[in-house]
């Protein structure tokens, strides 16, 4: 018993199975998704993520396709380049009757595809016979529905659960939840032509099938709540319904080609990743974080994806800034760790997060997300010139201000520091928020309350930020003030978390003002924000590029130097694409361009090795081996939003691109392209109401840039 190792982490993702298959297949629709096996099923393996997902609840926890009971043989699966349909195509194994060979294997085709849309999985099952002899044949789906939380799902057990009920007609079962939160789940499954046979569990087909004929079936999985119940369709109504919105919106997106098939592959992916795990909201377009733990609004999370493909589709920003300040705390309360002026952390849907048996119904326990809200809605006027949407949203931006300089600097010592109001919260609050990723270099765990060395970086950059629209708006006192409080931050943090012997910035200041002295990734975010002086920006890129940070496939979380490094743990140790990409901005920012083209070269590479060209959430730190793929994470998100969107941001940090609309002017510092990417040609880059068509070439040292068309005023200024 003194050997078992207990996670006092209630929020730790339980993997209790070894039996974990990285090539899961997922679709998502506005707040339904869904995770299959190659099968196109539904099977109680490995840490049980397998299911279909409704606003924080699984609807369908079994779905297996069976033919004469036993699984057909797999040919192959695939999600079809837009993430919206997945395709698996099956043969017959072996049919004997009475040691009688029946139909040799390869006799029959079987076509499974499935969608999802407006809360409704459909799916579409063909069946041919390119045999020479009739086909009798049995097929079956076996299915469950156990209601479970997404917190359930994740490991939290439940001491009370609510009731369910079956009933069962001749073509449709409804799986009835009746939750403790009051509210009714149900889950219809519906089939047409109706089955022969059809229980609480298993519905059965017996098909006659002739020479090439082919018979086709339907399926729908309805996802269905008591306030909200869905409007059924044919499939082949609803497959219409979802390509015609999908072309709609894609006809105006700004389109990225370029020479290298492969890299083109990983952009495609990432493209319709981001478009996927958009959902639309009230307040505008919202990405959520990532399938299937956090497909929730996320305010960290959806700033900083917003701010990776800020350049190539603003809308996306604005919507992030109307969600998160229509849900901007307005009042202390303590159990969801929220205080006046703070932008949210994550909100939840849930059975568990509706009773309270988790804090995230609304939850307010992130320390960075208020300064960063702050940076993404400047950064938005730049990118658009959109002053009277940031007019409309200045309240919340000065409330955002205000928590700053007042709860978030707990101590009064000048820097933002976060300690948990709320028993059942995050512990740590930042973007690495397990519970032993803020540590001492003896690997003593830091105790509160704790100022990071990156939420200060970005206090720095909000504070500038605001002071330019602040002065746009003709709050000149204000701009003023803000701008003193910057320089006479920078100036601050150079002296407290500047540690020459580490030649980097210190990870952070624990609750006795003492400096956790570890070598991470943390310190890279300091050049993003501009916060670091040049001279400590060139070593701490140095530092960042030590054979112990850079494993080859991109910059480590935490040094294979300190105590409680773990290429294998969630934040000591492992890679982290949108990391990587933020302190890629970074680095280009201060003109370290060999460096930006080692961090894009290293995931690029990364993206070749892993399934559909799909960058997880993370990968494991394992040092690059010749010839060999990365090391995955077992419960990695994958999509998730912010890595998704990575690789946008590594191609604007390349180009050094900057968009002013208001000058109507695109700016290219220093651009430099990896050797890998020859030309690319970049199709309605918005720049305010204009946009323009690009070419850029690759000439080594240098990248020359053509405007191929013109919609509006656009000027392009380049500084070498």
């Amino acid at each position: 018993m003194d050997e078992i190792i207990r996670i006092k982490d209630q929020f730790y993702i339980l993997a209790t199975s070894s039996r974990i298959d990285n090539r899961t297949r997922v679709l998502k629709h506005d707040d339904t998704f869904a995770v299959f096996d190659r099968y196109g099923d539904i099977e109680p393996v490995g840490i049980g993520e397998l299911g279909i997902y409704h606003e924080g609840t699984k609807f369908l926890s079994r779905l297996g396709l069976r033919l004469e009971g036993d699984h057909p043989s797999l040919l192959g699966s695939v999600i079809n380049e837009d993430n919206t349909l997945l395709t698996v195509d099956f043969t017959n194994p072996d049919f004997y009757v009475n040691k009688n060979l029946l139909a040799p294997r390869g006799t029959l085709h079987i076509s499974r595809s499935k969608f999802l849309w407006k809360g409704v999985c459909y799916e579409r099952l063909g069946m041919r016979n390119y045999g020479l002899h009739p086909v009798d044949v049995l097929f079956s789906f076996l299915f469950d529905a156990d209601f479970a939380d997404i917190f359930e799902v994740r490991g939290l057990k439940r001491e009370n659960r609510g009731q369910r009920v079956e009933v069962v007609e001749e073509n449709r079962v409804l799986l009835t939840y009746s939750g403790l939160d009051g509210i009714i789940r149900q889950t219809q499954l519906e089939w047409s032509p109706k089955p022969n046979e059809i229980s609480s569990s298993e519905a059965h087909f017996r098909v006659c099938l002739q020479p090439k004929e082919e018979k086709t079936f339907f399926m729908t999985i309805s996802c269905e709540l008591s306030h909200n119940p869905p409007h059924h369709l044919s499939y082949d109504f609803a497959f219409t319904e979802m390509y015609k919105v999908l072309k709609s919106t894609g006809s105006q997106r700004c389109e990225i080609h370029t020479s290298n098939g492969q890299f083109n592959n990983w952009l495609n992916r990432s493209f319709a990743d981001l478009h996927m795990m958009i959902t639309n909201t009230p307040e505008g377009p919202y990405p959520y974080a990532g399938v299937p733990w956090f497909s929730t609004p996320f305010g960290r999370d959806g700033i900083i994806t917003a701010l990776e493909c800020l350049w190539i589709d603003p809308e996306i920003a604005r919507g992030v800034l109307n969600y998160l300040a229509s849900t901007q705390a307005k009042e202390i309360i303590a159990e969801q760790d929220a205080e006046p002026g703070k932008i949210l952390h994550e909100t939840r849907k849930g059975e568990m997060a509706s009773l309270g048996e988790v804090p995230f119904g609304r939850y307010y326990g992130s320390v960075d997300a208020t300064p960063l809200f702050v940076i993404l809605a400047g950064a938005y006027y730049k990118q658009t010139g959109d002053l009277s949407f940031i007019e409309s949203i200045w309240s919340n931006i000065e409330l955002a201000l205000k928590w700053i300089d007042s709860y978030g600097d707990i101590d009064g010592d000048g820097f933002v520091e976060y300690a948990r109001r709320s028993q059942k919260g995050l512990i740590h609050q930042g973007w690495k928020d397990s519970q032993d990723s803020v540590f001492h270099r003896d690997g003593t765990l830091a105790e509160g309350p704790i100022a990071l060395c990156e939420v200060q970086a970005y206090i720095y950059d909000a504070k500038l930020r605001a002071a330019d629209l602040a002065s746009l708006l003709g709050h000149d006192s204000r701009a003023i003030e803000l701008s003193y409080q910057a320089q006479a931050l920078k100036e601050r943090f150079e002296r407290h978390f500047w540690d020459d012997e580490l030649s980097t910035y210190n990870l952070a200041l624990d609750g006795k003002k003492h400096p956790c002295r570890v070598l991470t990734s943390n310190a890279g975010h300091c050049l993003f924000s501009g916060i670091a002086s040049p001279e400590h920006a060139q070593r701490t890129a140095q530092t960042l590029f030590g054979v112990d940070m850079f494993c080859g496939w991109g910059i480590r979380t935490v040094s294979s130097s300190e105590i409680r490094y773990n290429p294998l743990s969630y934040h000591n140790g492992s890679v982290w694409p949108h990391d990587n990409a933020l302190i890629a901005h970074g680095l280009a920012r201060y003109g370290f361009k060999e460096s930006v083209l080692r961090v894009i070269t290293g995931l690029f590479n990364a993206s070749v090795f892993v399934d559909l060209y799909r960058l997880p959430e993370l990968f494991c730190g394992c040092s690059q081996r010749p010839a060999e793929n990365p090391t995955l994470y077992p419960v990695a998100c994958a999509p998730q939003s912010w890595s998704a969107a990575s690789v946008f941001l590594l191609l604007q940090s390349c180009l050094g691109l900057s968009i002013n609309a208001p000058e109507n002017k695109i700016c290219f510092y220093r651009p430099l392209l990896p050797e890998f990417l020859q030309e690319i040609r970049i199709k309605r880059l918005p720049v305010g109401e204009a946009s323009v068509d690009l070419l850029l070439q690759n000439y080594g040292q240098d990248v020359g840039i053509d405007i191929i068309q013109r919609q509006g005023p656009v000027e392009i200024a380049i500084t070498k």
